[in-house]
């Protein structure tokens, strides 16, 4: 079974940027497609940002195209994501979620449902 730990969150000015990172333990996250979701108070958990296992493929909700970027250190067994151009709508908790996609190097996994593995979460605030 894999664990999962975020860190990096913190408080930030709009306009300002901030790097996430998920960290993984008791397995290589090498097979693993990871996924950042986020949940803002009051809102449901949504997603941000898909990675596949390759890191080949990537994909990311409409709000944070062009602003966030999802990345991958498998030496480190690590999973980052990059935000940039941080908004105030961007505040949230940050979590990370992993799922063996075994020989599968390339698929995307975008739904919550399809993740085994998450992580505690990590706050994110961006203030106006």
């Amino acid at each position: 079974q894999v664990q999962l730990v975020e860190s990096g969150g913190g408080l930030v000015q709009a306009g300002g940027s901030l790097r996430v990172s998920c960290a993984g333990s008791g397995r290589t996250l090498r097979l693993y497609a990871m996924g950042w979701f986020r949940q803002a108070p009051g809102k449901e958990r949504e997603f941000v940002a898909a990675i596949s296992s390759s890191g080949a493929n990537t994909a990311y909700t409409d709000s944070v195209k062009g602003r966030f970027t999802i990345s991958r250190d498998n030496a480190k067994n690590t999973v980052y994501l990059q935000m940039d151009s941080l908004k105030p709508e961007d505040t949230a908790v940050y979590y990370c979620a992993a799922k063996n996609t075994g020989s599968d190097y390339r698929t995307l996994i975008q739904r919550e449902e399809g993740y085994p593995y998450w992580g505690q979460g990590t706050q994110v605030t961006v203030s106006s």
